[in-house]
């Protein structure tokens, strides 16, 4: 029997080569081409990164980083999650880590990475932090963030704002308004505008876009300190408190300038809500910035970016953060190329203003910034005393307690016959059992 050897394109041309007495210049030239393609191609990476970003704001900042990559012949492979804020992206995480199935590359945020840091299989970064001098090179906050027992465990890529109350310009401008620092003058703009047949303010009711407005609501109606108390520390006293309540009433009351019917909407549907013009305010984090960037809208131009009334002192603050699980050698070499990538000047600049963030660098470079990343820039840079941190995006608390505040903040908001203070005694009891 006689058996047919194909050759591959490159061999096939390789033994023609080899059978001509005087191989022309460019035909050298070539074979040294396809040879040294085929060494790139022996050391070309694919890897996995398992994340929530999914609309077209956040798709156009993973193309910075997977082009970046390229450049280093690593295959940015997408393991999309498609959920909000990144729910249930945890739960594919642990099941695929039951499987022997895990990801090179994972996003995960705020308490989330010493939980999984803690189970030992995050790989520590200590050797990048070093090279890359990641102390004096991050935000003092960061820095700290991405630590567990003293080692760095996770990348950051950004830092969004939450606090943030995006305005629609044009119909601002059409009826002769001005964006409200106070809830009085909240109440007069939210007023004007539904008298013409405009809803004043984009909502979801999906629990985490509820809560991410609530959160602001607690930090404007009390400090940094309550807002401490009620969501790091969890202490009874704290959900107890008048002001609390008060940002539980300011909730409810919020609802008469929301869409009606309130639907369950992804965040990008909210945020069109604002861009279309259908509503005139949004308070969402600066995420929604991006996305309406990415819808056309060009900052200071279709929209603009304030603050929650009463919160300009802080900045209630989320950041982005890859943790680079352990696989071996082989991807380690990968991992250790995405860490020193996402941190060049450059990709931090491009990633963050197509993501609506800003850059977790001590000193960026503030002239690719638009006004709306300048303002946020400016009140993360005032150090620890401004900064708070967001509770409904992982920053502040495990995902048990998250997760058991906010289902009776949703209670609350979705049956107008629980009182308020029914709802701080339960909220205070709760408090007793969740982990510190």
């Amino acid at each position: 029997m006689q058996i047919e050897k194909k050759l591959l394109p490159y061999a096939e041309f390789a033994t023609k080569l080899q059978h001509e007495n005087k191989p022309s210049t460019l035909s050298q030239v070539l074979l040294l081409v396809m040879l040294l393609l085929l060494v790139v191609n022996a050391h070309a990476q694919t890897v996995q990164v398992l994340h929530w970003w999914t609309s077209a704001s956040e798709e156009k900042a993973v193309a910075v980083l997977s082009g970046r990559l390229a450049q280093d012949n690593i295959t940015w492979k997408n393991a999309v999650i498609p959920s909000g804020s990144g729910i249930g992206a945890g739960i594919v995480l642990k099941s695929r880590m039951l499987a022997g199935d895990a990801p090179e590359v994972a996003q995960l945020n705020g308490v989330m990475i010493a939980e999984w840091a803690q189970l030992g299989l995050l790989q520590e970064m200590d050797s990048d932090a070093v090279a890359g001098r990641w102390e004096k090179l991050l935000q003092p906050t960061v820095w700290r963030l991405i630590q567990t027992s003293g080692h760095p465990v996770a990348v950051p890529l950004g830092i969004h704002r939450i606090n943030t109350l995006f305005i629609h310009r044009k119909l601002f401008a059409k009826y002769d308004l001005t964006p409200p620092t106070t809830w009085e003058e909240f109440e007069i703009v939210a007023k004007k505008l539904q008298q013409a047949g405009i809803t004043p303010l984009a909502q979801s009711s999906e629990p985490w876009q509820l809560a991410t407005l609530f959160e602001t609501l607690v930090l404007s109606e009390s400090d940094s300190n309550l807002y401490r108390d009620a969501f790091v520390y969890k202490k009874p006293q704290a959900f107890n408190d008048p002001r609390f309540g008060r940002a539980l009433s300011r909730l409810r009351h919020l609802k008469q300038y929301m869409p009606s019917p309130l639907k369950e909407n992804t965040w990008v549907a909210t945020t069109k809500l604002l861009a279309d013009g259908e509503a005139g305010m949004l308070v969402m984090g600066d995420w929604a910035k991006a996305e309406l960037n990415a819808l056309g809208l060009v900052t200071d131009v279709g929209f603009s970016c304030s603050v929650v009334p009463h919160t300009s002192n802080y900045h209630l603050y989320d950041v982005d953060t890859l943790v680079m699980i352990k696989k071996g050698n082989a991807a380690r070499i990968a991992q250790d190329k995405i860490a020193q990538a996402a941190l060049q000047p450059a990709v931090q600049a491009e990633y963050n203003q197509l993501k609506g963030s800003i850059p977790v660098l001590r000193a960026p470079d503030l002239s690719k910034m638009d006004s709306c990343a300048q303002a946020s820039w400016k009140s993360f840079s005032r150090g620890a005393a401004s900064q708070v941190p967001s509770f409904s995006h992982r920053m502040a608390t495990d995902e048990i307690s998250k997760e058991a505040i906010i289902a009776e903040v949703i209670r609350f908001f979705s049956d107008d016959r629980i009182s308020v203070s029914e709802t701080q005694k339960r909220l205070a009891a709760i408090s007793h059992t969740l982990p510190k």
